[in-house]
């Protein structure tokens, strides 16, 4: 007679949204009152403005700092409680299905390519580093590592070895973030010349 196998809660994976999930939060929110406090005072600098180049008032002014119409941290306001949801709905034991964690990861998905293109704007257009930003490019890019090796345990695409694989890359996530935030440097460097600044 075979035994019932009890499918593993991912504790890690709930441990890790729940934890990009605050500190996404609070980068936006921190955002979000930024952009209010420059309403309210026009031409002051925020509190996040150390340099010419490291600064929040060029992003938070721009066009790219409002892609859909009003200000991008209200985005984060919004979609980054879905993590911390669903982190502590795994931590107490809920399962959920296939076609959920598809959508789950096309919200990362839709996350980093928007996170890529605020980079490579940031970087080569408005010439400046954002802090809170970047506090926000740091939690997306290893959530979406995160969560599409998850998915991938998940048997969200058919086959064993799909999981197998997934499953032995998972402990490689921290450097695979190491290695993006490395890509993300160097260009930050040659394009800005970040060190001679300091």
């Amino acid at each position: 007679m075979s035994e019932t196998v009890t499918p593993r809660r991912p504790i890690v994976v709930a441990v890790w949204l729940i934890f990009a999930g605050v500190i996404g939060w609070w980068a936006a929110f921190s955002l979000t009152m930024e952009r209010f406090h420059q309403l309210q005072n026009p031409g002051e600098a925020a509190s996040c403005d150390f340099s010419v180049l490291v600064q929040c008032s060029t992003n938070l002014q721009s066009a790219q700092g409002a892609v859909f119409g009003f200000p991008n941290p209200i985005i984060g306001l919004g979609a980054w409680i879905a993590p911390i949801v669903v982190g502590a709905a795994l931590l107490a034991g809920a399962r959920f299905a296939r076609w959920f964690w598809a959508l789950f990861w096309l919200g990362f998905a839709f996350a980093l390519s928007f996170v890529i293109w605020l980079i490579a704007q940031s970087l080569f257009v408005l010439s400046t580093l954002c802090p809170w930003c970047m506090v926000t490019w740091s939690v997306v890019i290893p959530s979406f590592f995160v969560v599409t090796l998850h998915v991938l345990r998940e048997g969200v695409l058919p086959g064993a070895r799909v999981r197998e694989v997934a499953d032995r890359l998972f402990v490689w996530v921290p450097l695979m973030t190491i290695v993006a935030f490395a890509v993300v440097a160097v260009l930050a460097q040659v394009r800005l010349n970040v060190l001679a600044q300091f």
